[in-house]
């Protein structure tokens, strides 16, 4: 009898101990993807902290970011809700969200009782709200604080993996720039090895960082009821990864070591296994809650993917890629475990076009004069060239460079229409914000005195399905389209007029150009002016040049499409010089650029 007590108590005992909220601990590094990671299969690279971790917890296998960039990818963090739901994909845009409507998830742990601290990162792109207002303790790790009884989510940033880390002077690396692997994509020369070195150099010591965080753990005697999370924030670094809708831009590192006492959360029964269940990053504050025992509030997108109250695994993982600083670009992605679908809504613009802050590493300088001068091979120049195709399909398993393209393949037309409608059906889903372009959807939100969030939630504003509808027959490429795309230059409303305007520009169906320039919509004057010009009539720079006199809320877009055009547009030079852009960082960085580039 009594020994039967005795395991009651014991019983007793160990449930009061589960039952308590657990600790959590959120490491997070900059900028890099799993195969930069030795736990993910880097023989050389030494990171023997993130993979003792990846030993004592559970590996993800199939986890990936939302956005191949930061700002966007913390947005979607912070909120629960996808950036491209919330109108906060562009890179340092901050727009306003409606806060009355919208909690950070740091607020929920607070009102449940948690201590939440963050050192050092709060960047979420998202205006109306200082963003280091929703932790407790932002900047800064209080181990004495947290050692306290109140249960704390703690994030913990690494900045050692950022890009910056790869910039600059690229000798007199740790590592032998002679043993790594080279993406298919890169070609083998020295500035390109040196410079995979010098961020193999980077990532271990954003390794020993981590060591030491979790040795502090330790020493204060948390690390057995703290949950710890490893991740990045997004893919990168090195040319064609960060920014970049691929593999090598959303395959992310996610680590998590759940201790003893939360054994009914481990996702298997073995630690140190691996888990291929797929994850987005949209699903990672739903579940960091719901491990709290915290219900997450209705308007969190996602799904909870660990835990005694986890969610069924989605089928899909969605990615957006909007303005990265001053470059345009826009394109979804959705992808199974094995195939990536990619729809490119700017397929005249190259994958990989000049960004002053991506130009810092010595690898994209070198990538690119390498092909200028002839040397590179097909898949090594192609990214550099106008897409041209507005639809890609990569096999990841087989090509996870994602290197050849499988659109055009018959025997992969099925993937491709599931894919492309699941694409669609998300969409709608989450109310995409990017059928219109970024002046005009800033334009269309003012007018209305609604945030972007609420704005495309009104299909009086913003009718999203007709929008999908128009962009998706203007990127069909198809001539028989072209009475359709003209009857929507005659719609009421100016974003339909501009996919109708896009399609016939795709065509190099230029008839309706002179219709075009005389739109009350900057957005749409700017593609009947581009027509012009592709028809030989310099009256369609001279429209663009007008447009950007008049410090057009287009102009960023309108010095993009001078970049596209190409060299017709060199006789401009003169009269871009004279703009003056005084602190828009982004107008001055592509005046800049064009001037540099019309005098070589």
């Amino acid at each position: 009898m009594k020994y039967y007590l005795q395991i009651i108590i014991i019983c007793i005992i160990h449930l009061t101990q589960a039952s308590k909220q657990p600790n959590i601990l959120w490491i997070t590094s900059e900028d890099n993807n799993i195969s930069w990671i030795g736990a993910y299969g880097n023989s050389h690279v030494q990171t023997p902290n993130i993979d003792q971790l990846a030993k004592e917890g559970f590996k993800y296998t199939e986890a990936y970011a939302n956005a191949p960039v930061c700002a966007p990818s913390r947005s979607t963090w912070i909120t629960g809700i996808y950036a491209l739901s919330t109108g906060t994909q562009h890179m340092r845009s901050r727009n306003i969200i409606p806060h009355n409507q919208i909690s950070y998830y740091p607020d929920i742990f607070s009102d449940n009782g948690y201590f939440v601290g963050n050192a050092n990162k709060t960047d979420y792109n998202i205006g109306g709200r200082d963003d280091k207002d929703c932790w407790d303790n932002p900047e800064n790790l209080d181990w004495e604080h947290l050692s306290k009884n109140q249960p704390f989510f703690q994030v913990v940033n690494f900045y050692e993996s950022h890009e910056s880390r790869a910039q600059g002077n690229i000798e007199n690396t740790l590592y032998d720039s002679a043993n790594v692997i080279l993406k298919s994509y890169h070609p083998d020369i020295p500035k390109i090895r040196k410079n995979y070195a010098k961020y193999h150099d980077a990532i271990t010591r954003m390794d020993n960082r981590i060591g030491e965080v979790l040795k502090n753990l330790k020493e204060v005697s948390l690390d057995k009821n703290t949950i710890v999370i490893y991740t990045s924030d997004h893919g990168g670094v090195l040319p064609r990864s960060k920014r970049y809708l691929y593999s090598s831009g959303l395959h992310c590192p996610l680590i998590i070591r759940i201790p003893e006492l939360y054994k009914n959360y481990w996702p298997d029964e073995k630690i140190g296994s691996s888990v291929n269940r797929l994850v987005s990053f949209i699903d990672m504050p739903k579940t960091w809650l719901s491990l709290a025992g915290i219900t997450p509030p209705k308007h969190f997108q996602g799904k909870i993917f660990l835990g005694e109250k986890q969610e069924n695994e989605q089928p899909y993982h969605f990615a957006f890629r909007g303005r990265m600083d001053e470059r345009f670009d826009e394109a979804r992605v959705v992808h199974n475990k094995k195939f990536l679908y990619i729809r490119n809504y700017m397929p005249w613009a190259p994958w990989i076009q000049h960004l002053e802050y991506q130009w810092k590493i010595e690898a994209q300088v070198a990538w690119e004069e390498y092909v200028k001068k002839g040397l590179g091979n097909t898949i090594q120049t192609l990214p550099f060239s106008p897409k041209k195709f507005t639809e890609e399909l990569y096999d990841m398993k087989k090509d996870p460079d994602c290197v050849h393209n499988l659109i055009n393949d018959s025997s992969y037309y099925e993937i491709k229409d599931e894919l492309s409608l699941a694409l669609k059906e998300w969409q709608l889903e989450v109310f995409d914000s990017g059928l219109l372009l970024e002046s005009e959807m800033n334009k269309r939100a003012l007018r209305s005195n609604l945030t972007i969030y609420e704005m495309v939630r009104d299909p009086s504003i913003y009718p999203l399905e007709t929008l999908i509808d128009s962009a998706d027959l203007a990127l069909e490429r198809n001539e028989a389209n072209i009475p359709k795309l003209r009857e929507l230059l005659n719609n009421s409303d100016s974003g339909i007029r501009y996919w109708g305007a896009v399609g016939l520009l795709i065509l190099d169906n230029n008839q309706d150009a002179f219709h075009l320039i005389k739109d009350e919509s900057h957005e749409v004057r700017s593609i009947g002016a581009w027509m012009l010009i592709n028809n030989g009539n310099n009256s369609g720079l001279e429209e663009l040049m007008r447009m950007l006199k008049e410090n057009s809320s287009v102009s960023l877009y309108i010095l993009n499409i001078l970049d596209w055009i190409g060299d017709d547009a060199k006789f401009l030079k003169s009269e871009i010089m004279k703009l003056n852009y005084y602190e828009n960082n982004d107008l001055n960085k592509m005046k800049k650029f064009l001037i540099k580039k019309w005098k070589e």
